[in-house]
């Protein structure tokens, strides 16, 4: 699976944005899809998630009741609705596909990853 991310730029606090996550290569719907994030220096943290199914979408704590996970199977597209966005957001965000339910917010556990769109919010 080769996935391209998209819809990063430069907000102002309590702004949105919509990243897209665009999958080809193999069948999109067998995987779950994440949203991980990443600043200099730190660990690629966990965003969200959406089940292969689109039945389950997780959620970190920090961007809870802000943002929402979605997928488009017919376009083999995963989004990310940021809403109310906040300085501490800004990161590089990358999306990647895993197969198997476990594991979803470990950055280890995804077999392929895109390669990051950057989000910069500022205050």
């Amino acid at each position: 699976v080769q996935l391209q991310a998209s819809g990063g730029g430069l907000v102002q606090a309590g702004g949105s944005l919509r990243l897209s996550c665009e999958a080809s290569g193999r069948a999109f719907s067998g995987y779950i899809m994440g949203w991980f994030r990443q600043t200099p220096g730190k660990e690629r943290e966990f965003v969200a998630a959406i089940s292969w199914s689109g039945d389950s979408t997780y959620y970190a704590d920090s961007v809870k009741g802000r943002f929402t996970v979605s997928r488009d199977d017919a376009k083999n597209t995963v989004n990310l609705r940021m809403n109310s966005l906040k300085p501490e957001d800004t990161a590089v965000y990358y999306c990647a596909a895993k197969m198997g339910s476990n594991s979803y917010r470990r950055p280890m556990s995804y077999d392929f990853w895109g390669q990051g769109t950057q989000v910069t919010v500022s205050s």
